[in-house]
């Protein structure tokens, strides 16, 4: 029994370890998956170029998932896998860089998860298009300009594409969109610089054109000679250069249409929406108290909106109009016609990019002969009044003073006799508006107010005027802020103006004479410079004030003064146009000798414009002179070459040019300026159209382009002292139209737009 027992407990363990795998298992390990993926099928081969064929096939099948394709091309019987097409990524292939005109063979096999590869596809081939030796293609437009992330559409043109397989488009920067056979809308990519299109064909991928854009970063053009310095520059100019304005590539574009002759410069804003569409825009103010924005770029012109700053809704009145010029009897003026045959919107307006804002100062008079001078503040997208109750400011100021025999012991300001002709200038959230007189007609003096740019509000201690007093010796008191239209200039606190011919005391009374204005606490006069010759320039009507001021680049050491400004006006005693280069600082009063000036050097011909300054160079264009440059020396703080200047072979009659400069950077400096002699008044003698001048900056002797070559190039008829505004490879300037300034003539102006010829 124990035997049996123990022989029992043995079979029972034997029985125990063969369940637990002791002594042989029965269980089988997983097989390798050997099935094979199913045949590609359907494979399709199709020449698309000279140098490209693309491939499509009909899926395979799998019971583990096909992975990928190996694409074999053959040559006779031996082929090599050369491509693999991984899935998803679909079930074609383009092999590119073929020959042309040779023939190619080619056979798909399929693999899966494990590694099994399917039988062969079919073989497809295919012959490489015949390269077509007249096949072109052409771009338009061939050149232009865009503003960053601007777009415009590109059409190609090709010649003997049989297949109509079109052009395949590239750029060095931005995006294509909408892209068709023949057509493609590009958009400019967000940084600036100079972007190549290529279109090439597909039928003949040797074939292509290109095109070189200008991207600009430019923001705009938001007040007089293009910043708060008044030096006349945009640095962030890259369509236009040296070698594309000629004749063969430059000219007029179009022209917009206006209610009135265009004094003040247009101005430029980039990237604006306006009735949903964003676009780059120009604003316009004329004589006939309007303002208009237009699409900058539209050929033909499309207006956007046009205000009418007398209406209701600009807070005009019944019977108001702008307030008529011309000869003896007329409202303003003295009778010499300097101004026709209206004054409404002379001065050049200024607009806050913060708030798309346009502040704009309108003259006008009703029938009971009362005048009205406003500040408008108009939104840029719908020319609609913006602040203080959606209504302008009436301009109205008084200070202490006896000048021309005021009772009450104040100065009023007087909205008949003040022009106010200077550009507006904004600086740290207020409007400073200067006024000088119309056609010197007394009494009148120089006025400069301040607004708060973000309500209009008058602020009561920025009231500042030139000559408040009476001064033994002079009868009126004078002193107007004129700088043939300029702006006073500014630096980071500090406004800087010149005034015209009348009293002077040193004291009170500051006529002919570049002022420092303080800004921190309202307006304060600061500091001032009067010539030794000032008792002259009043007597003979030279103003010193017929020039606009130029804030110069701050200086690092070891420069001598670090902080200039330049200025200049009419001839004086022994002198001819002189200019003078001042220290910001301390600008050194009235001495016999003139010691507070830094420099003074004469230019030869009296100043009535505003001087440009790029690239340690100085460019003025005096009446009856040439545009002339003086090269700064930064070490020395002093202008050179005096003996030998940069010089145009062309003069510029009365009253000269304010030059404009656009460049990138230090490259590609042209010097724009507007002949505007022929301007259409009994002061001028002649009435013709304004003349647009392009000068390479570097060398003035070499004129790259003016509007008088070729045919259609010609500008409407010219009003005195316009300045061209650059932007985005155009260049924008006022005329009066076909207005020839007679008090009787109808009173259209015109905006004449220049640029890139597309094509």
């Amino acid at each position: 029994m124990e035997k049996q027992a123990g022989k029992s407990l043995v079979l029972l363990l034997c029985a125990a370890f063969v369940l637990s795998g002791c002594g042989g298992s029965d269980s089988v390990p997983p097989q390798p998956d050997t099935t094979p993926p199913t045949a590609p099928s359907g494979l399709a081969a199709t020449a698309i170029s000279t140098s490209q064929i693309n491939l499509s096939w009909t899926a395979s099948t799998d019971n583990v998932g096909v992975t990928g394709y190996r694409v074999e091309r053959c040559q006779g019987t031996n082929c090599s896998n050369f491509a693999q097409v991984a899935t998803p990524a679909g079930i074609t292939f383009s092999d590119t860089g073929l020959a042309a005109s040779t023939s190619y063979s080619y056979r798909v096999r399929a693999s899966d998860a494990a590694g099994n590869l399917s039988g062969y596809s079919n073989t497809a081939s295919a012959t490489t298009q015949t390269a077509q030796s007249n096949i072109s293609v052409s771009l338009s437009p061939k050149r232009g300009g865009l503003t960053v992330t601007q777009s415009m559409t590109f059409t190609a043109t090709i010649t003997n594409d049989a297949g109509n397989q079109g052009v395949t488009w590239s750029a060095t920067a931005g995006t294509f969109s909408n892209q068709t056979g023949t057509t493609a809308t590009y958009t400019a990519p967000a940084t600036a610089g100079a972007v190549t299109i290529t279109a090439t064909s597909k039928a003949d991928t040797s074939k292509s054109a290109q095109t070189t854009l200008g991207i600009t970063d430019l923001a705009g053009v938001f007040t007089y000679h293009n910043n708060l310095s008044r030096d006349g520059t945009n640095q962030q100019e890259y369509a236009l250069t040296t070698a594309n304005v000629s004749s063969s590539s430059f000219g007029k574009l179009f022209s917009c249409q206006a209610d009135g002759a265009i004094y003040a410069q247009p101005l430029w804003v980039a990237n604006v929406i306006v009735g949903g569409v964003k676009r780059n825009v120009v604003i316009v103010a004329t004589q006939h108290d309007s303002v208009y924005a237009f699409d900058a770029d539209a050929k033909p012109c499309v207006t956007l909106w046009h205000a009418n700053l007398l209406d209701t809704a600009h807070g005009g009145g019944a019977g108001e109009t702008p307030v008529p010029s011309g000869g003896t009897g007329s409202l303003v003026g003295s009778g010499y016609g300097d101004i026709q045959p209206e004054v409404g919107v002379t001065g050049t307006p200024v607009i806050d990019p913060a708030t798309n804002i346009v502040y704009v100062v309108s003259k006008s008079v009703n029938a009971s002969t009362q005048f009205f001078q406003r500040l408008h503040a108009l939104d840029i997208t719908t020319g609609s009044e913006k602040l203080n109750g959606n209504k302008p400011v009436v301009i109205s100021a008084s200070v202490p003073g006896d000048g021309d025999g005021s009772s009450g012991g104040n100065v009023p300001f007087d909205p008949q006799n003040e022009n106010q002709r200077s550009g507006l200038t904004l600086l740290n959230g207020v409007i400073y508006i200067a006024w000088a007189s119309h056609e010197d007609h007394d009494p009148y003096h120089g006025w400069v107010l301040g607004y708060d740019a973000s309500t209009l509000a008058p602020i009561p201690s920025a009231v500042f005027n030139s000559t408040p007093n009476a001064v033994t010796g002079f009868t009126y008191s004078r002193g107007g802020i004129w700088m043939s239209g300029g702006a006073p200039a500014a630096d980071s606190s500090s406004l800087y103006l010149i005034t015209g011919n009348g009293s002077y005391d040193g004291k009170t009374n500051f006529s002919d004479s570049i002022i420092r204005l303080g800004t921190s606490t309202g307006l304060k006069m600061q500091d001032w410079f009067t010539p030794s010759d000032q008792s002259f320039l009043d007597s003979a009507d030279l103003d010193l004030g017929s020039g606009g001021a130029v804030v110069l680049v701050d200086l690092p050491a070891p420069a001598p003064i670090t902080h200039l400004l330049i200025g200049g006006g009419k001839a004086g005693s022994g002198k001819t146009g002189e200019i003078y280069l001042l220290n910001r600082d301390l600008l050194g009063g009235f001495t016999t000798t003139d010691a507070g000036a830094v420099q003074m050097f004469p230019l030869g011909s009296n100043i009535f414009s505003t001087p440009a300054f790029w690239q340690n160079r100085l460019y003025v264009a005096g009446a009856g002179g040439p545009l002339t440059s003086f090269t700064f020396n930064p070490t020395t703080g002093l202008f050179t070459n005096f003996s030998t200047p940069s010089q145009t072979s062309a003069t510029f009659s009365f009253p000269g040019a304010s030059p404009s400069i656009s460049s990138q950077a230090a490259t590609n400096g042209i010097v724009w300026v507007v002949d505007s002699s022929a301007y259409c008044t009994p002061q001028s003698g002649a009435c013709g159209p304004a003349i647009l001048r392009a000068y390479d900056a570097v060398n003035l002797s070499h004129e790259l382009w003016d509007s008088s070559q070729g045919s259609g190039n010609a500008a409407s008829n010219a009003v005195k002292f316009t300045v061209p505004t650059v932007a985005n490879g155009k260049v924008y300037i006022g005329t009066r139209g076909n207005n020839t300034g007679t008090a009787t003539s109808s009173n259209p102006g015109e905006l004449d737009v220049y640029g890139l010829l597309p094509n």
